[in-house]
């Protein structure tokens, strides 16, 4: 199959595209290299791919209608992964313009270059982020999702919207994926874990918001890249092909109890010698207290459900961390 991973630069478009190009796939990789974190370790990521002869890159912008076209006219993509987006909630709060250009705008670009060049499936990024705050867990698919608390969750949940529009009028297969706090190794700098980790290795105050008093579902990468492996090839059917699922490790865990855990891991490595140093600090504006998915859809329609413990995956982080940054931040 010909496949084209948007966003295969960051963090899940690396890991699923190596998965895919281990299996013999081509995979063509489509990326902006913005500087919303260290581009260096996009481009090491992409490093890491070019070793594999099937896949290709190309470096250009969702917003950018005319280079998305020429994509779609080359290379002729059968599946088409949406990973491309403006990530980050607080980011948000300072830089709509960001959202909107990259995560509607651009999956408006996608979304028409897939109705004139048709495809067998088009699996694109939502979050987590679209349930708000309700107190309902866990979080369920047929909840209603009208009360987004950021931009950048009302932009995922008008990603919904407009791929079920596109999936109505003119048949095209959409699957969204609404990820719960994905973590590991390559991860994103902006991730509280890896912002945790960069501080305690520089002997600094992380900052643990909502005192301390927060609960996510830490979902480890490879368990995301084996459930998008799943779905690749069994698009949804009937006359609105569109389906969305949640896809998290439905198991919340207390954020000290992840911090602990994190630091644990990292004294075992040799990256840090000391316990993080904290500040408290009340809720940020656009956060969530807790995030619990119900993964109950995705078992039953692809048997699968992740199970990595974050013991596991802090560890592999941490290994990984070791290895990729060595003596450099100390």
């Amino acid at each position: 199959m010909g496949i084209l991973i948007t966003g295969a630069a960051g963090f899940i478009g690396f890991h699923l595209a190596k998965r895919l190009l281990e299996e013999n796939q081509i995979v063509v990789g489509f990326d902006n290299l913005n500087n919303y974190y260290d581009v260096s370790l996009k481009k090491s990521r992409l490093n890491e791919l070019a070793k594999y002869p099937g896949f290709t890159f190309i470096k250009g912008d969702l917003a950018d209608e005319q280079a998305v076209n020429r994509l779609f006219t080359e290379f002729k993509p059968e599946i088409v992964i949406n990973l491309a987006a403006q990530a980050g909630v607080r980011y948000s709060i300072q830089n709509p313009r960001a959202y909107i250009d990259s995560n509607v705008i651009g999956f408006f670009n996608i979304l028409e270059a897939c109705r004139h060049h048709p495809v067998r499936h088009l699996i694109y990024a939502s979050s987590s982020s679209v349930y708000g705050n309700q107190q309902k867990t866990p979080l369920s698919v047929s909840d209603i999702v009208d009360h987004p608390i950021s931009l950048y969750a009302a932009t995922k949940k008008s990603n919904e919207l407009m791929a079920y529009t596109y999936s109505h009028l003119y048949g095209i297969p959409t699957t969204g994926l609404r990820f719960f706090t994905v973590y590991g190794p390559w991860g994103r700098p902006d991730m509280a874990y890896f912002s945790f980790t960069e501080k305690m290795v520089r002997g600094e105050t992380i900052q643990v918001f909502n005192h301390g008093d927060m609960k996510r579902d830490f979902t480890y990468i490879d368990d995301i890249v084996q459930g998008m492996m799943n779905l690749l090839d069994r698009p949804p059917q009937g006359p609105d092909p569109a389906k969305v699922y949640n896809i998290g490790n439905n198991k919340p865990e207390d954020l000290m109890h992840f911090i602990r855990t994190l630091e644990s891991c990292l004294m075992a490595e040799g990256i840090i010698t000391e316990p993080a140093k904290m500040a408290f600090l009340p809720m940020q504006p656009g956060d969530v207290y807790q995030t619990y998915a119900d993964v109950d859809p995705l078992f039953r329609d692809f048997g699968f459900k992740p199970q990595t413990s974050i013991e596991d995956g802090l560890r592999a982080f941490a290994q990984w961390y070791r290895q990729y940054y060595g003596s450099m931040r100390k």
